[in-house]
């Protein structure tokens, strides 16, 4: 039975108490077409939305089944709804984005049943109503009779034994109406209908039972038609049906993509999160990851963080086998074989004319050159180079022709390195400045690593059996300088050195030249075929005596290459990004090499400066975090205000507050998805260069997948704060309040 007792509704607004119907005391049975009519504002509508759970009521008692729900809350009115009444309006409360079939589905999608099950039962539906040609047709396009038409059916897919209709004909013209209330007379045989209307005529053949209402209360209730089989309502039996998740997750999509424009900028706002998120924070990272390199190093000059250094467990030399291994493994950019070239910074200058001309820097292999020439041309020859400077450099810049014709010397000494400038490249100082380059053949770096070792060995001149330092010092008597004019296996040497042999006299003794470093242990065997002097150093060796190397030991080319250009012991493999290094450092133990990550030599000056940006970095994210949630609420609750009308129209037919929040949830979550991936996608475009946007990717550049992640849930969470937000809003109001605000 549904029954009210001496009920009464009420209404607040501003201080003003205003009666909406008072004192009803009326009951209902099944199988009845009740209709209630009265002037406007006698409260016939406001009857029809207690009697639907639409709207509470504030004294007296409404039963259900005999059970009392003066004590119900929205949510069990909401249960009320969706078990027991279909509710039919005079302005239709369709969603006029989806089609006819959607409009029906919708309802049994809401109550429980499963997408595959309902095609055959909503097509009958369509067909009933006579609208089967206009079964994919939006709502909108529809005149108002089809609407109400969408609207029955609508109701009979729902299936409830309560059908309630307010001026369900108030919209339409004559033919339209007589249509609709021939409909509803079908349907009403084994329910109970009750319908407020203006026009009685219109029913008066087919009513039941009529009710009158005036200034809030019932005057008359009269049958029409005798109750012979007193069929009451006293056990009502309803599906208990609830709505499954995947059709939350059906209904969140359809919803995502069925107004265009509302998607568009949806997604644009959550698209706007994305960015600054992702490229706010891949600043802070990269400022975090700076402040830690803010570390030095004694010994190495080359303190890069995806530099490894390695030489073999048992000091054996790294051949082109095992070059050729290293390569091979993922991620490895490039490798620098005797890397020491890495670590020493040189000094070029040109002394042959009065103006003075200097260039220093990094010698690097012109393999490695990945610039375009700024002026000239790549090197052709071992004593060629080319250079990358500061585009300010006082020789290279404004003195740039004249300092391209002059031969440098390395250190200023004649005798040692000398190159010729032929190709130039500028430093792009609006993203960086970097120390300078110097690119060379190999073969300019195989001379310049001959001198190193030199410089790196312990050598020793043993003679008549006794042994002699040998310092890098031109003109000592036991330095060691290379002639073309000294034949392989034999050394010339100056008479300063007679003295070490006997009858001072060192012509045809043998010498030997000692050398160790930290990696290898060599000697050469020579006899000395020539000893010099002032007046015979220039037919001997093509010499001065005001050359810097007179006085040394002369020995041949291949000799000296043979004693001090070796393999490679000691190299630098360089990792594409640093979140690799470790999983490098682990295949090249796994090989069998000796590690130094370059990473962990520095010093820890930058550790409090990076305390301070965590710090920092974690305050401004929260900033951030909570500014663009409060941007994004602002303008989304804009762009959701006009679907307010829809999340009440689902309430209204009997999803709850929590499921109708969740088919919003979802719909955030895809548009928030969808505009973090989109962003995603877009950074690898500009990461592969396919896009040049130099800020994007220098953002983003320092930013791992577990800080992908971290901002992707980031944006999930804002997501559900926003729907959480917006929800709060509209679902503190019951469901007719909300609707009867909006509309």
């Amino acid at each position: 039975m549904l029954k009210l007792k001496n009920v009464s509704k009420f209404y607040y607004n501003k201080g003003v108490i205003a009666s909406g119907f008072s004192k009803v005391n009326i009951s209902f049975d099944t199988s009845e077409f009740v209709v209630i009519t009265g002037e406007s504002g006698s409260g016939k509508s406001t009857l029809l939305n207690v009697i639907s759970g639409l709207d509470s009521y504030e004294e007296g008692e409404m039963y259900i089944n005999g059970e009392e729900t003066s004590h119900y809350r929205e949510s069990d009115f909401e249960e009320y709804r969706k078990k027991y009444v279909s509710n039919i309006f005079q302005n239709f409360n369709l969603v006029n984005s989806y089609t006819v079939y959607q409009n029906v589905e919708l309802v049994l999608l809401l109550n429980g049943y499963k997408k595959k099950e309902v095609k055959k039962k909503i097509l009958e539906l369509i067909d009933k109503v006579g609208l089967s040609k206009y079964k994919n047709t939006k709502v909108s396009k529809l005149s108002g009779g089809q609407k109400q038409r969408v609207a029955i059916a609508r109701a009979l897919a729902k299936d409830t034994p309560i059908i309630v209709c307010d001026e369900p004909t108030g919209n339409l013209d004559s033919k339209s109406s007589k249509d609709i209330i021939k409909i509803l007379k079908e349907v009403s045989k084994n329910k109970l209908l009750i319908m407020v209307t203006h026009d009685y005529a219109s029913v008066e053949d087919i009513a039941t039972r009529v009710i009158k209402m005036h200034d809030g209360k019932i005057v008359s209730d009269k049958k029409m038609v005798e109750d012979n089989n007193q069929n009451m309502i006293s056990e009502i039996t309803t599906s208990d049906k609830k709505i499954g998740f995947l059709n939350m997750i059906r209904l969140g999509i359809r919803n995502t993509f069925n107004i265009i424009p509302k998607f568009i900028l949806t997604f644009i706002v959550f698209l706007f999160i994305t960015v600054s998120l992702l490229t706010e924070y891949g600043s802070l990272r990269k400022s975090e990851y700076e402040s830690g390199k803010l570390g030095y190093n004694w010994y190495f000059m080359d303190t890069s963080d995806t530099r490894i250094i390695i030489n073999k467990k048992d000091g054996s030399f790294i051949s082109e086998d095992d070059f050729e291994r290293i390569n091979k493994i993922n991620n490895v950019d490039k490798i620098v074989e005797n890397d020491i070239i890495l670590d020493n910074y040189l000094w070029f200058e040109s002394t042959d004319n009065e103006e003075y001309y200097y260039f220093d820097g990094i010698l690097r292999d012109i393999e490695e050159l990945s610039y375009e020439l700024d002026y000239g041309r790549m090197p052709e020859s071992d004593n060629e180079v080319v250079l990358y400077v500061y585009p300010y450099d006082y020789n290279f810049n404004d003195r740039l022709e004249n300092a391209i014709k002059e031969t440098y010397y390395l250190n200023s000494d004649k005798n040692s390195l000398r190159v010729k400038v032929v190709g130039i490249v500028y430093q792009d100082t609006f993203v960086n400045y970097d120390s300078n380059m110097i690119y060379g053949t190999s073969g300019l770096l195989d001379k310049y690593m001959s001198l190193v070792n030199i410089e790196y060995s312990e050598r020793i001149v043993n003679i008549n059996s006794k042994n002699y330092p040998s310092f890098v010092s031109p003109g000592y008597e036991f330095h060691i300088a290379v002639s073309d004019k000294v034949s392989k296996g034999k050394a010339i040497v100056s008479e300063g050195i007679n003295y070490t042999c006997k009858d001072f006299n060192c012509k045809n003794k043998n010498i030997e030249i000692n050398i160790s470093n930290l990696y290898y242990e060599d000697s050469l065997n020579l006899k000395i075929s020539n000893i010099y002097n002032e007046k015979t150093v220039k037919s001997l060796l093509g010499i001065d005596k005001n050359n810097s190397n007179y006085g040394s030991i002369f020995i041949n080319k291949e000799d000296y290459n043979n004693l001090f250009n070796k393999e490679s012991y000691q190299a630098s493999i360089f990792v594409t990004k640093v979140d690799y290094v470790d999983d490098v450092v682990l295949e090249l133990e796994d090989l069998g090499y000796r590690l130094l990550e370059m990473r962990k030599t520095l010093s820890n000056e930058g550790k409090e400066v990076t305390k301070v940006i965590k710090i920092v970095k974690l305050v401004v994210t929260v900033l951030l975090v909570i500014t663009l949630f409060f941007i994004s609420y602002f303008v989304i609750k804009l762009i959701l205000k006009s679907r307010n009308v829809y999340f009440s129209t689902l309430r209204i037919l009997g999803s709850t507050e929590k499921n109708t929040k969740r088919i919003l949830d979802i719909e955030l979550f895809i548009n928030s998805t969808l505009a973090y991936f989109t962003y995603i996608i877009f950074i690898l475009l500009v990461k592969k260069d396919f896009i040049s946007i130099n800020f994007i990717k220098s953002a983003c550049e320092y930013l791992s997948i577990y800080d992908y992640v971290l901002m992707y849930i980031v944006l999930v969470l804002m997501s559900y704060l926003i729907s959480s937000r917006f929800s709060s809003k509209i679902f503190k109001k019951s469901a007719m309040n909300s609707y009867r605000e909006e509309v």
